[in-house]
């Protein structure tokens, strides 16, 4: 890849860890990085400050948030003010917290806009290690995404193949963490949190927080979250 003229990538950032990590990692792929957030009526909107503080730290060239609301459909303890979020409750089962269609629908966004940029690579921090109860975060679902989106694509059809990134997808949480602390992430600045407080304060017992403490533990690093 040229550094004169660097490939462009959209990356989604929601401002967690995963996340994060993604970012830092298309950054040291020498990638244009075009950073990609939602407003999608989450119960915690301070998510959306971290990822304002890291696209910054990462120099991304843009960072846009987009404003849609599943919030109105519900369904998930993470959008419905009547669903409450669990402590974690370790389960085979796909948990409350799973947003109907969420990464389809944010994919989606971020296929639009590549495709403006006239960028070939999306990049994405879905982990199937941790979160195996969520359908779309698995490789079969990225592979199947990936496929529609070169069909119903004008570059893709023209033959500018579009390539979604999964760099996070076999790694487990203390994985993670031990790479990007190798790319220089201040990982204190990231909201994991599935109810953190407007401050970013993590709750420490839903399932995003045990696996975040249980990451940093593995890692034998110690856990920079700001708990309330």
């Amino acid at each position: 890849m040229s550094n004169q003229n660097p490939e462009k990538a959209v990356v989604l950032l929601s401002g967690g860890l995963d996340s994060t990590t993604t970012l830092a990692i298309a950054k040291s792929k020498g990638f244009e990085c075009y950073a990609l957030s939602f407003d999608y009526g989450q119960k915690q909107k301070s998510e959306l400050n971290s990822a304002k503080k890291i696209a910054k730290q990462f120099d991304a060239t843009e960072h846009r948030i987009m404003n849609i609301s599943l919030s109105d459909f519900g369904g998930s303890a993470l959008t419905d003010k009547n669903i409450a979020v669990p402590d974690f409750k370790q389960s085979d089962e796909i948990p409350i917290t799973y947003v109907p269609a969420r990464n389809t629908i944010f994919l989606s966004y971020a296929l639009a806009w590549a495709e403006v940029l006239e960028s070939q690579s999306i990049f994405i921090g879905v982990n199937s290690t941790d979160y195996s109860g969520y359908p779309d975060c698995r490789q079969e679902y990225i592979t199947a995404f990936e496929i529609m989106a070169n069909l119903a694509t004008k570059q893709g059809i023209e033959g500018q193949k579009i390539t979604v990134h999964t760099p996070l997808i076999n790694l487990d949480k203390s994985q993670i963490i031990t790479q990007g602390l190798s790319l220089g992430i201040d990982y204190s600045l990231t909201t994991t949190c599935y109810q953190a407080d407007n401050e970013g304060k993590a709750c420490g017992t839903c399932d995003a927080c045990e696996y975040r403490k249980q990451g940093f533990k593995s890692a034998g690093i110690s856990d920079p979250t700001k708990y309330q």
